[in-house]
């Protein structure tokens, strides 16, 4: 068959790739014309992007009452593609797609394309180094104050008291003692007006700067310290050498180890010792760190075992598999006739929020959690503390029961970052998905964050969490009871979806720390202890009242 452009054909031919019904004398035709016409080829993409755009985008969250013929309604989160007729010519329809989608890939057009609505465009990031450690750190607003191991962008870091250590990407790492200001110029230079700081810069980052108002200090492979108060700026090298200059236009200088310089002002710099002792709080950061990160971790379990007293806990898994089988997740609640431990399937045993912590890792397909909880509920309260490594598919399984029962639950993330629970109807078909606005950014990728959805089934509302902050509310429409049953963690079994379609593949990227299930609506103020509790590290910042 020999196709025209443009002409009623192409659009029959193109109608029937995008709806899975062309014929093979149609996929043959389209096959040679996108080989040697551009214009062609140019509308041919426009259209299947266009359909990808209607395919995905209505009905990802749709409203109660969508109703489907079928006995087993797929999952709402995703709208199904249409049947496709079993003829002998299926195999070849879709290898001949896929070799005009080969001579595509050839010719760089697939390239060009803008990505669906719903697909992230890329891990863009204008950080230049993370914030590695902290030891009582107290900074001066809580707006100010970064997450431990959250990417720092250019900008000022205010430190009241304690200490923080901050790893650029060139590799220099630089340890603040509050009170301290701290601007991000590079990754590989800051600016510090106040405070006391010590730089170690392997051989990677030679280069790296500090400038105060009176110096500016170029490391040449060095271990050195910089205290800024009074206008007056203290130079020390600890190991290796740096170049300096002070601002009062005299000529650049050279430090060796055990050397060091004061400048202030108009006045000619003055040498002198370096005095190590002046900084061994900085030195000792490490240490520090390690050792409140203990007293952190015995907090939270003494935290968890006041939890586990609660009688409306039903599930509790804390990730710690102490005498228990490896392949066996205890349920520390004192819910175990209604809730019996877990099975794991797959899965790697990794670190936690602490060191001395345990977490689940997901990787593929096969990994995930089994379990059971009997009974029906008024309200359900789902806290889960993850690390995301990735949104790699379009629905992203945190906790799902098995199949579509009534009253069956479904909680998500989508690939841009919406949280999502799905309540399961009485009716055949129906179903709703309560949804946040996209809230889960690539910044946090990597970083533990603390999730929850409180269903409160007397209020009629489903309220999403982030971190202990609310971050969505939608109006249930959905009856109770509600109910788990047979589910799992991090995947989702589709036992009872009919065909085999790869949009059903809903597996979680990432690891788990620790997970409850409450038979009741909690507040907000208890999904904010909830996560206080188990922060990797506690919130000390506190509002500048200056």
């Amino acid at each position: 068959m020999n196709l025209a452009f443009p002409s009623r054909e192409f659009d029959d031919a193109v109608a029937g790739v995008c709806h899975g019904t062309a014929t093979e004398e149609q996929m043959r035709g389209l096959n040679h014309l996108l080989h040697h016409h551009a214009a062609a080829r140019d509308e041919y993409l426009l259209r299947l992007e266009l359909h990808s755009r209607l395919f995905s985008e209505p009905d990802l969250f749709a409203p109660v009452g969508h109703e489907s013929a079928s006995p087993v309604d797929p999952d709402p989160g995703m709208v199904p593609f249409p049947p496709r007729p079993e003829t002998k010519w299926a195999g070849w329809r879709w290898v001949l797609a896929l070799a005009a989608s080969v001579a595509l890939l050839a010719t760089g057009w697939w390239g060009s394309q803008r990505l669906a609505p719903n697909e992230r465009t890329g891990a863009t990031s204008r950080a230049v180094a993370m914030l590695e450690r902290v030891v009582d750190a107290q900074w001066n607003s809580r707006d100010e104050a970064p997450r431990l191991g959250a990417p720092l962008p250019p900008g000022w870091l205010r430190l009241k008291s304690g200490l923080a250590q901050i790893v650029f990407y060139s590799g220099a790492r630089v340890g603040i003692e509050g009170p301290v200001e701290l601007q991000l110029v590079s990754s590989s230079e800051v600016t510090c007006p106040l405070g006391r700081l010590v730089a170690e810069v392997p051989a990677q980052a030679v280069g790296f700067r500090v400038r105060t108002p009176a110096m500016k200090v170029t490391d040449l492979g060095t271990v050195f310290g910089v205290a800024v108060s009074g206008g007056q700026t203290e130079l020390h090298v600890f190991k290796g050498s740096v170049d300096f200059q002070a601002t009062a236009g005299t000529p650049q200088q050279n430090l060796v180890e055990g050397r060091g310089a004061i400048a202030q002002g108009t006045q000619a710099p003055r040498l002198m010792t370096a005095n190590p002792a002046g900084f061994t709080s900085l030195f000792e950061l490490q240490e520090k760190s390690s050792a409140a990160e203990v007293v952190r971790y015995e907090h939270w379990l003494a935290a968890s075992h006041e939890l586990d007293q609660d009688p409306s806990l039903l599930v509790h898994f804390d990730f710690e598999p102490g005498n228990s089988a490896k392949w066996r997740l205890p349920n520390t609640s004192r819910r175990k006739d209604t809730a019996p431990d877990a099975t794991i399937v797959g899965c790697q045993w990794v670190e936690g929020r602490w060191p001395d912590k345990r977490a689940l890792e997901f990787r593929g397909v096969s990994d995930r959690v089994r379990l059971k909880v009997a009974g029906d509920y008024e309200s359900l309260t789902l806290a889960t503390w993850v690390r995301v490594q990735g949104l790699d598919r379009q629905i992203n399984s945190l906790f799902m029961s098995d199949g579509f029962a009534p009253g069956t639950i479904h909680w998500s993330v989508r690939s841009d970052g919406v949280l999502g629970l799905t309540a399961i109807g009485a009716a055949a078909g129906q179903y709703q998905i309560c949804a946040s606005p996209p809230v889960l950014t690539l910044d946090q990728f990597g970083l533990w964050v603390h999730l929850a959805a409180v269903i409160d089934g007397n209020a009629r509302r489903v309220t999403h969490y982030l971190n202990g902050v609310p971050v969505g509310e939608t109006t249930l429409k959905i009856k109770p009871p509600f109910r788990i049953g047979l589910a799992q963690l991090g995947n989702w079994n589709t036992q009872e979806f009919p065909r085999n379609d790869p949009f059903m593949i809903r597996n979680f990227s990432g690891a788990m720390d620790e997970f409850c299930l409450f038979q009741r609506a909690l507040s907000g103020g208890e999904i904010r202890t909830l996560y206080s509790a188990g922060k990797p590290q506690p919130d000390l910042s506190r509002p500048d009242r200056n």
